[in-house]
């Protein structure tokens, strides 16, 4: 199932996204949407009943998708966790997971614009699947790590690479403002994060395509390895990594303009896509 949260004018709503347009869950009885109903087999066994008794009642055209999870507590992303971008890079795979994070405050929607901060040269795109946690997690055994699971979404790990490198450390870079667009659903069920096909394309050209079984640590190891660093609470996000093919490694390198539109492909969940704009 692909549930979405998006906006029509008033307050933000929630529904289930099928081939017929989305089925609406306000008024119903499954609604609100706290994560940790997505982790719940119950939940979502009612949830199934409704859409197929219900008919599509919102037109996805006629509505504004939003980032499914609005203000994520914390972002926790993954350095050098495909092969094909440690290759690029010439460097060894790493021994344990690569952790770093972005800024709760650079979450955008699906649609809004990736603003390209004055006084930075090298914006940068990262096709991203990421792990929406729906159950408090902390010393989770890796084979119970999708328990902890709420979904899963497309994240645009955006980077600054001028201020990562004149940092020597990520935070900075990775998060200004519009940094993190995010969307455009949650998928959760049968999705196997493991297993399928992620790409990016720049103005329709293809620069990311690559599949998440070329991830280092897949994701029940990463959840497993992260709860225990520090607890996962319902909501944080966890930024898988990228594959190869970011801009800055490409020769010459190929950065993101103001005018320019990105759009992050995972198979299952959707496309992502935000043009890029100038600082005003």
């Amino acid at each position: 199932m692909q549930f979405v949260r998006y906006s029509s004018g008033g307050q933000p709503q929630y529904g289930v996204r099928t081939d017929d347009g989305i089925v609406s869950l306000t008024g119903t009885a499954l609604e609100p949407l706290p994560f940790e109903k997505l982790t719940n087999e119950s939940y979502l066994d009612r949830v199934r009943t409704l859409i197929e008794r219900a008919q599509a009642d919102v037109d996805p055209d006629d509505v504004n998708l939003l980032a499914p999870v609005s203000s994520p507590n914390k972002v926790v992303c993954v350095g050098l966790n495909y092969h094909d971008h440690a290759e690029e890079q010439d460097e060894d795979v790493p021994e344990r997971p690569l952790l770093f994070a972005k800024a709760p405050s650079s979450v955008t929607n699906p649609g809004d614009p990736i603003v390209h901060p004055d006084g930075i040269e090298q914006v940068d795109y990262e096709v991203e699947l990421a792990v929406v946690i729906g159950r408090e997690a902390r010393h989770v055994a890796r084979e119970d790590a999708r328990e902890y699971v709420a979904g899963y979404t497309v994240l645009n790990d955006v980077s600054a690479r001028d201020a990562q490198f004149d940092d020597g450390q990520f935070f900075r870079g990775k998060s200004y403002e519009t940094f993190a667009p995010m969307g455009p659903a949650l998928a959760t069920g049968d999705f196997d994060p493991n297993g399928t096909d992620v790409a990016l394309r720049v103005n329709g050209e293809t620069k990311q395509e690559s599949n998440t079984s070329e991830f280092i640590f897949d994701v029940d190891d990463l959840v497993a390895y992260i709860s225990d660093v520090m607890t996962l609470r319902p909501g944080d996000v966890i930024s898988t990594g990228t594959p190869g093919g970011v801009g800055i490694f490409r020769d010459p390198p190929e950065l993101l303009s103001a005018g320019d539109d990105v759009a992050a492909e995972i198979e299952g969940i959707g496309t992502l896509e935000n043009p890029v704009v100038a600082e005003r």
